[in-house]
């Protein structure tokens, strides 16, 4: 719970929940913004930036025990403008800070505690700081706060030295990753190496890559899915052994809600058994596109159950009325960290029949021990039997509804975020088409069109875009690259298979991709090389203007650009976007053989290109759902779907690439290049 003070702060006027579960801080918070520069240059007192958001937990602890106290806060008040910002609001804000924490701390991470200049530059900064000395080689807040006070007084130059220094350094590698690792060209040979890289790092023995603690390597999966179908035997079964392994654990594991559906951020263990319990819009997403591909490469039944319940998770909890998909769920509720999702013994035994609670506890390793804290366990398969699953089906769903009815959930953001919206439309186009759900397809284009008409401003320039939605606020923030590039990704799934519950309905989803595309060449494009910007031209951006090529927890703005950039090519057949997407390419080149797993998802983007995007256009009569069926049994290919007007009713043509073969009448006939 946040304590509550008698005057709220400037945060109060806010629509973002982050910002609003501070508006009641003693501390006399800021939004960001030229208000709070001109403070900040009027009082002559640094700013102290503050970046988190409203499903992390280490935020809350941060916001409990220090910015609630009366004490701390008059430190902070008296010493420094005080600025909060929301990071899902302001990436742009977030991306810069946290570049000039790494240099600082050789680490990052939120709650981002910044102390700047008056106008902004960075001259310290860090992560967690504990309200008092613990003994575990943290400085206080408190101490902090008045040590970077006392020298901003006595030696101000030497800080804005540091700012300086910081800022060289930033702009350095701002124009050194202008063209990304584009050291030399593009050759797909670039691509093995990038796979063997990524699966040379997998865990064998838990799945995941690297230690703990562990996040889901959705977009690795999913380069190396998009690769298998053009490489050697070895290398196929090896994609194969690391997608099967990373996919189960994690589906087996406690990072996956067992009772309610979807996954949590990340595991602290590295078996996958103890998250930490927010869970996010972006990363179910991405995990839905996941485990639909590997389901259809191999019809385990396992992965059509954890599309299903995480997608009957997205429907019963993240679904707002008017059209979107809400952004986070908290990890914390009533205090606790994990407590709406742990169980004891005793706790199922009230729930279940005798037998039945026996069963459960056993399979799912609900112990009197426990395996989180105060003897409380989060449920995860012992044995890696799907029939186990089966029958305690009635189990979970009792248990789950259970603690919808009894206990308190964790808070939810409930701010529409249009990236990671994209995300979600995307993976629910396709899981909807692939296992003959024609409602998750309608759902997906349901949040498109909301998209569209409460995000988008079409003019005689182009379009506009904003990047959040606030029921009660309404639109909110110029959107950034990823924005765009995602919203123009969004539409070309609904495009891709849209004809199959409405023949005819691709078109305008395919128009609206263009114009998000149109729109970003001419908002973000580097005049003077390749790539794209993260802001637009016009947008005031601290320290530096960058380019984004690492995938962090979602894809990276030019990653999805070139996504786009094929899907139109295939589409259309402009040149346009085929050179764009070939100018860029090479950014990827050097970084496939050394961070692979950095830029998996520009790497999907190669590998569906190299092997060819699927145009399957089919005549007015065309049986859908026979074509629906056929595809669903083929391994998994970027495919587009679209009734043509130009064929006779009953033909079919398949375009793979650039190259159109001849018109069937027959269905197995046209399926056979697929």
């Amino acid at each position: 719970m946040f304590i509550k003070n008698d005057m709220p702060n400037r945060l109060s006027t806010e629509n973002s929940l982050y910002l609003q579960q501070h508006a009641s801080n003693p501390v006399e918070w800021y939004p960001w913004g030229e208000e709070a520069i001109m403070a900040a240059e009027t009082s002559g007192k640094p700013l102290l930036v503050s970046i988190g958001y409203s499903a992390c937990h280490w935020c809350h602890v941060m916001a409990h025990e220090s910015f609630e106290d009366e004490y701390i806060a008059g430190i902070m008040n008296k010493h420094f403008i005080c600025v909060k910002v929301d990071r899902e609001e302001r990436p742009d804000i977030d991306q810069i800070y946290m570049e000039a924490v790494e240099m600082i701390q050789q680490q990052g991470g939120w709650p981002l505690n910044v102390f700047c200049l008056p106008d902004g530059r960075p001259f310290f900064g860090g992560t967690y700081f504990p309200p008092e000395d613990r003994g575990l080689g943290l400085i206080p807040w408190p101490q902090i706060c008045m040590r970077i006070a006392d020298f901003y007084k006595r030696s101000k130059g030497e800080l804005i030295e540091n700012a300086e220094a910081i800022q060289k350094n930033i702009l350095a590698g701002t124009q050194a990753a202008s063209t990304g690792g584009a050291s030399s060209d593009w050759n797909p040979q670039c691509l093995l190496e990038a796979a063997q890289g990524i699966c040379g790092n997998h865990d064998d023995q838990y799945g995941g890559f690297g230690e703990a603690p562990k996040f889901p390597p959705a977009m690795s999966l999913n380069f190396l899915r998009a690769l298998r179908p053009a490489v050697e035997s070895d290398l196929a079964a090896r994609i194969d052994e690391v997608s099967r392994i990373t996919l189960r654990a994690m589906a087996h594991g406690g990072l996956f809600d067992q009772f309610g559906g979807g996954f949590a951020r990340y595991s602290v263990d590295a078996y996958w058994l103890i998250p930490h319990f927010e869970k996010m819009l972006y990363d179910n997403a991405l995990l839905i596109d996941a485990y639909t591909r590997a389901w259809l490469d191999t019809q385990e039944p396992l992965y059509a159950a954890v599309v299903e319940e995480t997608i009957g998770w997205i429907d019963r909890e993240m679904s707002a009325p008017e059209g979107g998909f809400y952004a986070a769920l908290d990890a914390d509720s009533e205090g606790e960290e994990g407590q709406y999702y742990v169980w004891t013994p005793e706790q199922v035994d009230s729930v279940l029949d005798p037998s039945l609670a026996r069963a459960l506890r056993a399979a799912y390793n609900i112990t009197g021990e426990g395996n989180f804290e105060h003897g409380k366990s989060n449920p995860a398969l012992v044995e890696e039997d799907f029939t186990v699953r089966v029958k305690l089906a009635d189990a979970r769903r009792q248990l789950r509804e259970y603690r919808e009815a009894e206990r308190v959930p964790p808070g939810k953001d409930t701010k529409i975020n249009n990236a990671w919206n994209c995300m979600m439309i995307r993976a629910l186009a396709d899981a909807g088409f692939y296992f003959d759900r024609p409602k998750w397809t309608q759902r997906a284009r349901k949040a498109i069109d909301f998209l569209w008409s409460e995000l988008v401003t079409e003019t005689p320039e182009g379009i506009q875009l904003k990047a959040v939605y606030y029921k009660k606020g309404g639109a909110k923030v110029d959107a950034f690259l990823h924005d765009y590039a995602l919203l123009a990704e969004a539409c070309l799934a609904v495009a891709s298979k849209i004809d199959w519950v409405e023949p005819g309905a691709s078109a305008t989803y395919q128009a609206r991709a263009q114009s998000c595309v149109d729109q970003a060449m001419q908002y973000f494009a580097d005049e003077h090389s390749i790539g794209y910007y993260f802001t637009a031209k016009a947008a005031e951006t601290p320290v530096a203007r960058r380019k984004e090529w690492f995938d962090n927890a979602t894809p990276s703005g030019n990653s999805v650009m070139l996504h786009a950039l094929s899907g139109l090519h295939a589409l259309t057949g402009d040149s346009r976007y085929a050179a764009e997407f070939e100018a860029t390419l090479p950014a990827y080149a050097d970084y496939a053989g050394k961070v692979a797993a950095g830029v998996a998802h520009g790497l999907e983007a190669a590998a569906t290109y190299q092997s060819g995007v699927a145009v399957i256009k089919v005549g007015v009569d065309v049986d859908m759902n026979a074509l629906r069926k056929a595809l669903a049994a083929k391994a998994w290919r970027r495919t587009f779907v679209q009734q043509s007007m130009d064929l006779s009713s009953n033909q079919i043509q398949v375009c793979l690439g650039t190259q159109c073969l001849a018109p069937k009448d027959d269905l197995a006939t046209a399926m056979v290049p697929m």
